[in-house]
């Protein structure tokens, strides 16, 4: 029997947990949440409830178990040191210690690695404390800028010309205004091409790759309105995405070992984990928009339904250090990820309506050829409820993308109450917008 504490209680780590119990070492899985996941609840042996930040309550609930290991899902936990605290009590994690975890809870951090390391990818960038010198800065960015506060954002605290802001001047504005937190802030030239995510194994030393996916930002159909946590994503069959050339899935699997072997010459330590990418295809090669040091969400949802190895070997082979001696392989299959959200998720509070805190929600057929991945919803006595974030990841898998796309939409007709969705997210006129665009990029 292999006992697996799963920290997190998102569709990220619903699709972990099922990937858990896929696995053939008769896996027993502990799951430590904030919120009662009903699907994870339902894949645990026992789990359960309270905040990421105490650390002590995670140990002794892993010391209780008895568990062989732990995997951690969310960026929280990671930020506030688990990894740390678990290895001290005995425990190895997939998942980065706090110090590797600045791959993603600090962009300044990445940035600054990759310039000191000569790694590929990193677009113009400068780090200021102070207002002085950042507009000269600006107005050399002629394709515009994109400003970042340090930190851990959600996804939703980078601010690009064009969308947030018009001028040079106003982008001064949003940088005095961070600033005045304490925090530095980082201004970047703004890129021009194609997003997609390569999420990868890694043992410290052997990076492994997963499907290249695409993610939805834009809580509206057309990608308008504000950015989100993600309203879906898709892959395709051949690992690749349709706009994409060969060597752009390379380069970044490529930039990705060149960080893992930069990350241990900075600190000493083999980071032990997932390793997400968030790159940029652009005219000049592939460039990198921002390292995350977990499994995405809802890119997850897209993979690990796919994976065809044992998910605890992988695990296992990622702790001791042996990824090279495993093969890792995926269905050759397309998936379309679409999340469902409450009608006001994203809009600013002078937007919303009078909708409760905590809606109530029905699933009313669980259709069997599509998986449905709970995310920030609690379950009540009463029934499923709602929380102000993304409620439900619903994937349909199929041969190609367009019967994905379809198995996803029409499962979302079986969730009533006060919710909304992305239909476009895998839709054929999307995909070939985003072809077009790279096709024009690159001459």
């Amino acid at each position: 029997m292999t006992k697996v504490l799963l920290i997190g209680n998102g569709a990220r780590e619903h699709a972990i947990a099922e990937a858990i119990k896929r696995s053939g070492c008769d896996p027993r899985l502990y799951s430590y949440m904030k919120t009662n996941n009903p699907g994870i609840a339902s894949l645990s042996h026992d789990l359960r409830l309270g905040n990421y930040d105490d650390l002590a309550a995670i140990c002794t609930f892993a010391k209780d178990a008895g568990i062989e290991f732990a995997i951690i899902g969310p960026e929280d936990p990671l930020q506030n040191g688990v990894v740390d605290a678990l290895s001290e009590a005995g425990f190895p994690s997939v998942g980065p210690t706090r110090s590797l975890a600045r791959l993603e809870t600090s962009k300044i951090f990445t940035r600054r690695l990759l310039e000191k390391y000569s790694i590929p990818g990193n677009p113009r960038f400068k780090v200021f404390d102070t207002p002085h010198a950042i507009l000269d800065f600006l107005k050399t960015l002629e394709e515009g800028s994109v400003i970042k506060p340090d930190g851990l954002t959600g996804g939703k605290g980078v601010m690009v010309q064009g969308d947030h802001f018009s001028t040079p001047e106003e982008a001064l504005l949003l940088c005095e205004t961070i600033l005045k937190t304490g925090a530095p802030v980082l201004v970047e030239e703004r890129l021009d091409g194609e997003e997609f995510s390569l999420q990868c194994f890694c043992d410290g030393k052997t990076v492994v790759a997963t499907p290249a996916v695409q993610d939805h930002k834009r809580r509206f159909e057309g990608d308008s309105g504000p950015n989100t946590g993600g309203m879906g994503s898709y892959s395709y069959p051949d690992r690749s995405l349709p706009f994409l050339i060969p060597s752009d899935i390379e380069d970044g699997v490529e930039i990705t070992r060149k960080i893992s072997e930069a990350l241990f010459k900075e600190t000493g330590e083999l980071y032990k984990g997932i390793m997400y990418g968030g790159f940029m295809a652009t005219k000049e090669g592939v460039k990198l928009l921002e390292y995350n040091a977990r499994f995405g969400d809802p890119e997850a949802m897209n993979v690990l339904p796919l994976i065809k190895s044992d998910f605890i070997e992988v695990c296992r082979a990622i702790i001791k250090g042996t990824l090279k001696d495993i093969p890792i392989a995926f269905e050759k299959k397309a998936t379309v990820c679409k999340y469902v959200v409450p009608k006001d998720y994203g809009l600013p509070k002078d937007q919303t309506h009078e909708q409760p805190a905590a809606s109530k929600i029905e699933v009313l057929n669980k259709n069997d050829e599509v998986k449905i991945y709970y995310s920030s919803v609690d379950k009540r006595k009463d029934g499923l409820y709602m929380t102000s974030s993304r409620a439900i990841g619903i994937v349909g898998i199929a041969d190609t993308v367009g019967v994905a796309e379809k198995m996803a939409e029409n499962a979302i007709s079986s969730i009533k109450g006060p919710v909304d969705h992305r239909a476009d997210i895998g839709t054929a006129h999307v995909i070939e917008r985003r072809i077009a665009h790279m096709k024009a990029i690159r001459g």
